[in-house]
């Protein structure tokens, strides 16, 4: 488990700090469960088995990556495609670790790599809020890295193991559950005008980029431009 300097001794407990943090994850397991099980039904349609779905999710924990991927290989995509589409959809990562990584600097190696394999989107916006409140240390990081692939692994599991049950996910309304946990988030990290104004320009763009730039292209273009743009202009 991450640990943090000496500094800290004074902090609460390991656990409480590691409890704290399963809280803070909870909306994140709450989304992530649906989606899960969303992956796991197409994962099924797509010749997966149960297990095979279940390995998929939790040795991977990137949801965008891995629908993408189903769609991809039930459309008959090479191998080379399938790999090279999932890694551009996950680049954002890259940004995000290079967010995250003066946080995690007094964390162990092991720990730092825990975490690396839990930051998503959604444990992303949460630790880095807890952070900007002082409160975040790597126990607390990894609660929220836990509970969100406990979520994630589940809700695969569920909708694998279901699928003949379940049928056709969406008449559910289950792909709502990204989009509105998206929403949360960016609720809750808009501090200001600018990130306002940043994530409406950022909308703007990826609904013009769609006309005319390839999935998942569009997606990562536009939120790149926005916040490229914003540096600039704000510096």
């Amino acid at each position: 488990m991450p640990t943090t300097d000496s500094k800290q001794a004074a902090c609460p407990p390991r656990r409480a700090r590691f409890t704290r943090g399963l809280k803070l994850g909870l909306p994140i397991f709450l989304g992530y469960v649906p989606v899960g099980a969303a992956f796991g039904v197409v994962a099924r349609e797509v010749g997966f088995t149960p297990f095979q779905a279940i390995v998929c999710s939790a040795t991977a924990l990137a949801g965008a990556g891995q629908l993408i991927a189903l769609q991809l290989i039930g459309a008959g995509a090479s191998v080379a495609a399938v790999i090279v589409t999932t890694a551009v959809v996950n680049l954002r990562y890259v940004l995000f670790g290079a967010a995250m990584s003066p946080h995690v600097s007094r964390v162990r190696l092991p720990g730092q790599a825990f975490l690396a394999f839990t930051l998503t989107d959604e444990t992303f916006a949460v630790n880095i809020d807890d952070h900007r409140r002082s409160l975040a240390d790597g126990y607390s990081m990894a609660g929220v890295g836990t509970i969100a692939w406990t979520g994630w692994v589940l809700g695969t599991a569920i909708g694998a193991v279901a699928a003949g049950f379940i049928g056709d996910p969406t008449r559910f309304g289950v792909q709502f559950a990204m989009p509105a946990m998206f929403t949360a988030l960016l609720v809750a990290q808009a501090e200001d005008r600018r990130h306002v104004i940043t994530a409406c320009v950022a909308a703007v763009l990826a609904v013009a980029f769609m006309l005319t730039l390839p999935d998942p292209w569009y997606l990562i273009a536009a939120p790149m431009l926005a916040a490229t743009a914003a540096t600039v202009v704000t510096r």
